[in-house]
Formats: C-alpha cells, structure tokens, sequence
C-alpha cells in the first residue's frame, strides 16, 4: 500500500474553491478543475514510499505489473490500471463532447501515430488507445446535458425560437429547418438536425439569443409556449430559454448554445449516480463530484470550449438515439456501504461511511457507517479519504491516510479493511470515503 500524491488539472473552467474545501486544505486562487488518482501516463499519480522518495505510479506498476495489479487484472487489460478516478469541479461549463468506443479509440490513435501529430499537441484528438466509460457520482447539486432528448420536445422550444425572431432572417430559416428535420423521426433525422445545430453560423446564434434576451427583459409571461405545445410543455421551452442565456454567456456565439437544445438538461441531487457509456454526447454545466472512468484521455470536442475541436469526427462518433439520462441506483454490500457497477469492465465504485471519530454514528447503529467496513476488491484498488482520516489494514500492512488523502493497494494486499482514524482535529460526524476497483469479469457478474 502507498500514500498518494496526485496532480491537479487548473481548467479556466474549474472552481476556484469546491475540491480546496473538500479535501480540507487552502484554496490555490486558480480554477481547479480536476483532481487525478491513478496511473495514466500524462498524468500518474506519485506514490510516496516510506523513506520519502517518489515515483510514478505508473512506472511502479510497469516494473511489476503482476505483483500490484494480480495477474487476473494485469492479463485483462494488458498490464496497466484500467480505471482513473478524478475529483471534479465544474464552475462554468465544459465542453460539448462525446468518447469513442475501444475500435474508434485504437483506429484514432494510429492514424495520428501515422500522420506524425504529437501526443501533446492541443490539436491531438486521441491521446492513447483506449475507450473511456465514466460513471460520475454526485457530491452537490450538480447540473449536465446528456444524451438526446425526445425529439418532440425539442421541436418545440425550435419553434418558439423560429417564432420569436425576424420572420425573414436567416435564423428564422435556420430554426425551421432544424425543427422541420427532427419531426421527420429517426436517427438520420436526428442526425441531421444535429449535424445543422453544430454547424450553426455565429449570427443565427446571435440573432436567437438577442430574442431570448428580449424575452426576459419583458418579464416571464412574454414567452408563451408555441402552438400546438401540450400543456406542462411550456415550463421546459422556458427552461431551455434559460439554458440558452446560461451557455451564451460564458462561450457567446458557439453552436453548441443550439446543440445543447437537442438533449436532455440533467439537474442531480448530491449522492445521485449517472454513467456515461461511448458515443453519448454530452456536457456538464456545474458542480462537484466523483467522477470514474476507463484510464483514458480520449475527448472529441464539438463546441463549448476555447479548445480544438473537431465537428466531424464528432458526428461520426455520437450514437444518435433519444434515451432517457442514464441514471444508476447502487447495489448494497452486507455493510449496507453503496456500490455503483456500471456496465463496463474497468471499474466499479463504492461509497464507504463509517462511524465518526467518537465511535458513534450520527444516526445509529449501520444508519450512516460503521467502525469498519471491508472494500470490495477485484485486484488493485485506489481509494480517496474525503471527510476524516482513514485506516487501512491488510493482514500484511496498515496504513494512515489523513483526510483529502488517497492510496493504492496492491492487489496481494487483500482482504482490505477501511477503519474510521482518531483523529482530534476531525470535524464530527460521519467518515466518507471512496473506493474503485476493476469491474468484474463479464462471465463472473452475477455468478
């Protein structure tokens, strides 16, 4: 087992206080984004040995894969951490994108292998050869667009634009035509109307928020639903005016201010799950979590970022299917502790409360955690102290993690107990942590 020293991404995006304040240490003054945990190669984890030294936890693992990762995890995914856990805090919004599946991964990665494109160049689309699932677990109110919505739904707030601009302009068209694609139905239909919304000009999208920016000026009942709407059907067009005003105002004229009218707007509670599986598009707009994914760094931009993106590549990426918001319910271990298994192989991740450092939960007995709890393990786990020192012990070794901390454990180091640390300086109430290890083997879930 090993202390962890983890880098942190600084995205103009990020909050300046949320991961500060969670993991209990001073605010940097700069937007702090991301919090990685694992081993992938741009940005590993340092392991802290005993006598202080400090290397890469992915050069750890490459001089030996089997003695870290078991050798059932080091042959699965080819001797490397198939999972990254990351702390994320969204101040503003992120980028419109979608993730590839493991053939577009691998078919991407060697075609800019082949045309020469550096790893590190800010115009480099796939930066490894992976697929990259995530599943993000809520840790406050959290806001995201994921996924398309009912096509109905978004034919109508497109024709309440179309009816709120210049019957003769270019965005009046512009809108007609996208609702006039979407009620055709169908995946190439949407497909289309999708492919328009992305490539909208810069004064369609002008035109259409200076007529949302009208609209609120005159007050809230300046904005009728269009038509033909159904009732209840109002309340949505007027949120997704106002999702228009949000976006417009951080990346003003982006397409994706348009694009983000075809899917569903997503308002999560703190302790809600959503998964995210390859070629479903989607965006956060804001909030904190604990988000897991494939160890992969594959992103395919289509709008709302001052980074590249690549619109066509894009299209030929997303799954163009209406779905409701891919929302996951946990699974309780015999300790009542929450365990979220996407449908993915690299990873699954469990949510440990234990009792405070008083010895006595703040609910009762089991309510909110108890003094010790054992760690689902397939092979290596990476595991994250957020509120309160934890302790873990292996019939080979124990280890203090303080809060805001984070560990690996090797896979030779099983079972693996998480207990609630003494600690003075603890705030009270409950411990909380969380643990990620791989994801069961297919022919074994459920076994």
């Amino acid at each position: 087992m090993f202390l962890l020293d983890n880098p942190l991404r600084q995205y103009a995006w990020g909050s300046t206080h949320a991961i500060a304040e969670l993991l209990g240490r001073e605010p940097s003054g700069e937007p702090e984004a991301e919090l990685w945990v694992g081993a992938h190669p741009d940005s590993p984890s340092r392991i802290i040995r005993q006598d202080g030294s400090r290397n890469g936890l992915d050069e750890a693992i490459a001089d030996d894969p089997e003695g870290l990762l078991g050798a059932d995890t080091a042959t699965r995914f080819g001797n490397r951490l198939p999972f990254l856990l990351k702390v994320l805090a969204a101040g503003s919004a992120l980028s419109l994108q979608v993730h590839p599946d493991p053939g577009q991964a691998a078919a991407g990665f060697d075609a800019e292998e082949a045309a020469g494109v550096p790893r590190s160049a800010p115009h480099r689309t796939y930066r490894d050869r992976n697929h990259k699932p995530e599943l993000l677990y809520t840790l406050s109110a959290f806001e995201a667009l994921c996924g398309f919505r009912p096509p109905a739904e978004a034919v109508a707030v497109f024709a309440a634009l179309a009816a709120a601009v210049d019957p003769g302009s270019e965005a009046h068209g512009f809108l007609d035509s996208v609702a006039a694609r979407l009620v055709m139905g169908g995946k190439d239909a949407l497909q289309s109307a999708f492919a328009q919304a992305l490539h909208a000009p810069r004064g369609v999208v002008d035109a259409v928020v200076d007529a949302v920016e009208g609209m609120a000026a005159s007050g809230p009942d300046s904005t009728p639903p269009p038509a033909g709407v159904l009732p209840g059907e109002g309340d949505d067009v007027a949120r997704d005016l106002a999702t228009i005003r949000e976006l417009a105002a951080q990346y003003p004229g982006d397409p994706g201010v348009l694009v983000a009218l075809l899917l569903n707007r997503v308002s999560l509670r703190a302790g809600e799950a959503l998964y995210l599986p390859a070629g479903n598009i989607h965006a956060y707009l804001s909030g904190l979590g604990i988000e897991v994914m494939a160890s992969s760094d594959n992103v395919l931009r289509g709008g709302l970022t001052p980074k590249h993106v690549d619109p066509d590549a894009l299209l030929a990426t997303v799954v163009f299917e209406a779905v409701p918001p891919p929302t996951l319910a946990p699974e309780y271990t015999l300790f009542d502790q929450e365990l979220y298994r996407p449908p993915f192989d690299e990873f699954q991740l469990q949510r440990i409360v234990l009792e405070d450092t008083s010895g006595e939960s703040a609910a009762g007995p089991r309510a909110d955690g108890d003094s010790h709890v054992p760690v689902m393990q397939n092979g290596p786990v990476v595991i994250l102290a957020v509120s309160g020192p934890i302790l873990l012990d292996t019939p080979r070794s124990t280890l203090l993690v303080p809060r805001g901390g984070s560990a690996f454990v090797g896979a030779s180091e099983a079972p693996l107990i998480v207990r609630a640390a003494k600690d003075q300086h603890a705030a009270e109430g409950p411990v909380l942590a969380f643990a990620v290890t791989v994801g069961e083997e297919p022919q074994r879930a459920g076994a």
